[in-house]
């Protein structure tokens, strides 16, 4: 099939991800075929594999991007501040910045099971990246006593849980607004780090 006209890959690989992302995101990695995405974009199945390898390579790029998404915009966060004000910042931004990203959110944490072995520990070893920079904020908070968790690790999985748990249920045009929801968020987040 010739290629349409205006399908660059600097247009095209881009809706061939976010046809991937949105499909994987309703359906689950597993129910979706590569015929479907092709359709989803309006092209031949075959001419995806100019944009992917394969469909085990679009679900790790689609999980590398997000993580690495968010690796990259919490370090572009101002650094410094007491652990308090550290973690408060740390609440707000994760929730700031799931909302926006939800599908991307959902395929990191629910099609894990999915990745290949080397995939797997790819994109672990960048989640473990992200919450180690939490942990890093509850240990300094515990060095200097302002926080009194029993342990740090346990405390950084079950806040980040928490956190990413608002992406399931939260809607734009729901009674919270954002602002309303981070300032209850960071209530309780408090009280859970004070012991």
């Amino acid at each position: 099939m010739a290629r349409k006209t205006g399908s660059h890959a600097e247009t095209t690989g881009p809706r061939v991800r976010a046809a991937a992302l949105r499909l994987f995101a309703q359906s689950g990695y597993a129910a979706v075929s590569m015929r479907q995405i092709a359709a989803e974009v309006g092209m031949q199945a075959g001419a995806l594999y100019t944009y992917t390898a394969d469909k085990q390579t679009l679900l790790f790029d689609l999980m590398r991007e997000h993580m690495a998404d968010v690796l990259e915009a919490w370090a572009a966060q101002p650094q410094g501040g007491s652990p308090g004000e550290r973690l408060e910042q740390f609440t707000r931004f994760h929730i700031n910045h799931h909302l926006d990203r939800p599908e991307g959110v959902f395929l990191s944490y629910m099609e894990l099971r999915n990745l290949t072995p080397k995939n797997f520990a790819e994109i672990e070893a960048l989640r473990r990246s992200y919450e180690s920079e939490l942990e890093a904020i509850l240990i300094a908070g515990q060095e200097n006593g302002a926080f009194s968790v029993p342990d740090t690790r346990l405390a950084t999985m079950a806040l980040i849980a928490m956190l990413t748990g608002i992406t399931q249920w939260y809607r734009d045009d729901g009674r919270l607004s954002r602002e309303r929801v981070q300032k209850i968020y960071w209530n309780m987040v408090r009280r859970a780090v004070k012991g």
